[in-house]
């Protein structure tokens, strides 16, 4: 069943990693639901610069299975707090990544709140 990655992840957000790269973090409850979404490449390096309109050369990219998430960085299109800056924090970044939709099997779709 297709879901919009907000449902299944409870924590998605971005905020600055110094004045010139962002960082997004995207953590799961259910090691379950993590694991196969990782597996599956619905979660990955690769569609995360998709989204971004970068290189996957251009995005560090760490899962971290202790904390059941993923971090991305990114070099920002200008400095924190530059003129030309809309989000001086980087704290509205991780928008696109809420629509993400993923697909799981039923069982894991239940278990993940639906």
């Amino acid at each position: 069943m297709k879901l919009p990655l907000a449902d299944v992840a409870p924590v998605i957000r971005s905020k600055n990693a110094g004045p010139f790269h962002l960082t997004f973090d995207i953590m799961f409850a259910d090691p379950r639901v993590f694991r196969h979404l990782v597996d599956t490449g619905q979660i990955s390096r690769e569609r995360f610069a998709r989204s971004y309109g970068l290189r996957p050369d251009e995005v560090r990219w760490t899962v971290y299975e202790p904390a059941l998430g993923v971090k991305a960085t990114i070099r920002r299109s200008s400095a924190s707090g530059d003129p030309a800056d809309g989000d001086v924090y980087g704290c509205q970044q991780h928008a696109p990544l809420l629509l993400w939709d993923v697909d799981l099997p039923g069982p894991l779709t239940t278990e993940a709140g639906r």
